[in-house]
């Protein structure tokens, strides 16, 4: 049996794993995120399916990078939306499935497509149509762990994982044996009104943990969640972050006060995206693999990202980039 926690104002049932009926407002958006990481941090990716189906698109993205490893991407902002009761994109280029094997238990994300590749990461933030392109493939599944994390006061859920399959970059086809986390949300988001830090990772003894911070201007317990080796996943109210930035605005490190496990992230490999509001506001999102280095001496590898809407210096992080020397 799957354990949930149950401290929300909403119900998660088995249903919620599948389709929601869209709301009415423009930005109302249904997303799936998939992501692993390896113990030793080589090798990183992550799948993201974000449906807006009152703005008559999907967003669909996949990576793989690691560390010593360029980044492959492919981002489709503009991309069809599934058809009824369909999770599956196919686009020129590429053809994406997913499938949630067993609600709150197994899952699987298969890809056969055309990614770009950048040694500079963030080449993903401009035009990448002139650069070198390679066939990205993935045959992974997410297996649970211990139990599915329902946030509080929205309609979001995270379910920490182990990840096994294959990626094939070019003619490369690697076996993946990794941790990750797969979530799924939905109701209004506006990716260009609120700048947010979310991680989460798995440290060398296997503990799996996840926080998530948003900076709203004003300080709430923000969720977090951590499970021991063995253990059962354990709600812990109380996380907090605080960033520093360099003067081109990416991540340095962030002090991630887990509860329990306080720890710095240190990003080791970045997969960024921009995403263009539809009255033309751009934002950008960079996320990166990165290495936790705990208070305790544990390390481990994951999935930290930086959300950075337009004015975001002026909510909640500016004092940190000038520390970085903005």
């Amino acid at each position: 049996m799957v354990h949930i926690i149950d401290h929300g104002t909403w119900r998660l049932t088995p249903e919620d794993e599948g389709l929601h009926e869209p709301g009415p407002e423009r930005l109302w958006n249904e997303s799936y995120y998939f992501d692993f990481a390896t113990a030793d941090g080589s090798l990183a990716g992550y799948v993201r399916l974000g449906l807006y189906p009152r703005w008559g698109r999907a967003w669909y993205w996949a990576c793989v990078t690691g560390t010593g490893r360029p980044l492959v991407i492919l981002v489709d902002n503009d991309a069809p939306l599934p058809g009824p009761g369909s999770t599956g994109v196919h686009a020129d280029g590429y053809d994406a499935t997913q499938s949630i094997d067993l609600p709150f238990g197994s899952a699987t994300v298969a890809l056969d497509g055309r990614a770009v590749v950048l040694e500079d990461a963030t080449a993903a933030y401009g035009d990448t149509s002139g650069a070198e392109k390679i066939h990205l493939g993935f045959d992974l599944r997410w297996d649970t762990i211990d139990g599915v994390y329902p946030y509080k006061d929205i309609s979001r859920y995270e379910i920490p994982c182990t990840v096994s399959g294959t990626v094939t970059i070019g003619e490369e086809t690697i076996a993946v044996t990794a941790s990750g986390e797969r979530d799924h949300s939905w109701g209004e988001r506006d990716w260009w009104s609120v700048s947010w830090l979310w991680s989460s990772g798995r440290l060398d003894d296997g503990t799996s943990f996840h926080g998530m911070q948003a900076n709203l201007g004003f300080a709430i317990p923000w969720p977090s969640f951590t499970v021991p080796p063995g253990g059962r996943i354990e709600h812990r109210d109380g996380f907090t972050a605080e960033t520093r930035f360099t003067a081109e605005d990416l991540p340095e490190s962030s002090d991630l006060r887990v509860p329990g496990a306080a720890m710095k992230a240190v990003p080791v490999a970045f997969a960024p995206v921009a995403v263009v509001s539809p009255d033309g506001r751009p934002a950008h999102f960079p996320r990166a693999l990165c290495r936790f280095e705990a208070e305790d001496g544990r390390v481990g590898h994951g999935w930290t990202e930086w959300h950075q809407p337009p004015g975001w210096r002026e909510h909640g992080w500016s004092h940190l980039a000038a520390e970085a020397g903005r």
